[in-house]
């Protein structure tokens, strides 16, 4: 039996992005549904906002520059976990 991908996002308290994350986690959770086995929110200081799953980062505000858009961020959890899986229409014409 495969193992479901554990997502995690840690937030920094500090700049009070929790409202942030728990609403990108419950993004998560409504697109994937039972597909993944959790979604767990960290926090931190520092000013970090990182997105992991399995430990692999996907999403790092300084990185990629701020914060994801929900479709950016749903397009990244499924190119890692779920290739073959359409988005309806969350995806642009073409992608």
């Amino acid at each position: 039996m495969q193992s479901k991908p554990a997502i995690t996002i840690h937030y920094c308290s500090q700049c009070n992005w929790m409202l942030r994350a728990s609403w990108m986690a419950q993004e998560i959770l409504h697109t994937f549904s039972t597909d993944i086995g959790s979604v767990t929110l960290a926090p931190g200081t520092g000013g970090i906002f990182r997105i992991d799953i399995d430990g692999n980062v996907i999403w790092e505000r300084k990185r990629d520059g701020g914060f994801p858009e929900a479709a950016e961020l749903k397009r990244r959890v499924r190119d890692y976990c779920f290739p073959e899986k359409a988005l309806g229409h969350n995806e642009k014409k073409g992608e």
